[in-house]
């Protein structure tokens, strides 16, 4: 079981400020990349979408990679990968989950519905934002999938996902709950939420939050909240002790599944995780250790090996 200081950073990626929709609408994308925003609707509510194709096939149906980020990032921080992988000839949409980045939150009513419970009314909301709901991401990965069934220019036969960190275990759930995922690239990959409830204190805490925010005695964090680490954003401790995508692997097996691991991981055991999730897999499989990197390699040093890895894999099973 992974342990506390593991999951504060291990599960975590790399913060990307989050910027206006003006400010976003100001990015220039590389030379011979195409770069546009759209939405997608998740469970009613709005999430923010960038996407990236090569210049040169403007109009074409091209494989697509499926990308959002980890613990408290946003598609800001994949614009990177997602351009180089467009220069590879991907069609790559890089989303926000809900509350996050330029996405719509969740609401909350501020009081009861009204009398006789109309179907429209107006009211006082409760924004639910910068909160780490895995159950409510998991869900934004879902409808994600659906949304690009619709997308001219995404050859729906070839789709793939990505992800990195704590969206390492999210595309391994993606995969595992639609078999329209052929494959899958996971790096650095946190896969078991499980910490929560791993030591009787760490259970007291998560089950005394989840009865008292039944009762209404506990609301959900406010924006900014840290409270594993450094880490903007909170986690929903009641929806983390049920979340283990290290255990979807079989099921997601029917995709070709990459796992990438930092050899000198210092925030988790990897066997706990990428490891035992390849173990588990029983389909086209691989699993490559970084040498000489710890965790937060993967985006400095070892960035452009493993975004060369991911196009390797994904032009091999896409």
């Amino acid at each position: 079981m992974i342990g506390m200081r593991g999951i504060i950073a291990g599960l975590a990626l790399l913060l990307a400020a989050v910027g206006s929709v003006h400010a976003q609408q100001r990015w220039e994308p590389p030379e011979g990349v195409d770069w546009r925003t759209d939405t997608i609707f998740s469970e009613g509510t709005r999430l923010a979408a960038e996407i990236f194709s090569p210049s040169a096939r403007s109009g074409e149906r091209l494989p697509c990679i499926l990308m959002a980020h980890g613990w408290g990032g946003t598609a800001r921080g994949l614009r990177r990968d997602a351009a180089v992988f467009a220069k590879a000839g991907y069609f790559a949409v890089a989303f926000d989950y809900r509350g996050w980045g330029n996405s719509d939150p969740r609401v909350l009513l501020a009081s009861p519905a009204p009398e006789g419970k109309p179907h429209r009314f107006r009211a006082e909301v409760i924004a639910v934002r910068e909160v780490v709901d895995p159950v409510e991401q998991g869900r934004d990965w879902l409808n994600a999938l659906h949304w690009l069934q619709a997308e001219p220019m995404c050859d729906t036969d070839r789709i793939g996902v990505w992800g990195s960190s704590y969206s390492g275990g999210h595309v391994l759930y993606a995969a595992a709950h639609d078999k329209r995922v052929k494959a899958v690239f996971s790096q650095v990959g946190g896969m078991d939420s499980r910490f929560v409830v791993s030591t009787d204190e760490a259970m007291a805490r998560t089950l005394g939050d989840a009865t008292k925010r039944a009762r209404g005695e506990l609301s959900y964090p406010e924006p900014g909240a840290v409270e594993v680490g450094s880490l903007r954003g909170a986690p929903i401790r009641e929806k983390l002790m049920h979340y283990a995508p290290v255990g979807l692997a079989r099921q997601a097996s029917h995709a070709a599944l990459m796992f990438v691991i930092a050899e000198n991981e210092e925030l988790f055991d990897n066997r706990d995780h990428a490891i035992k999730a390849h173990a588990a897999a029983t389909g086209v499989k691989k699993l490559v250790t970084i040498p000489g990197i710890a965790h937060y390699g993967i985006y400095r040093e070892a960035r452009e090996r493993a975004q060369n890895l991911a196009i390797e894999w994904f032009n091999e099973h896409l």
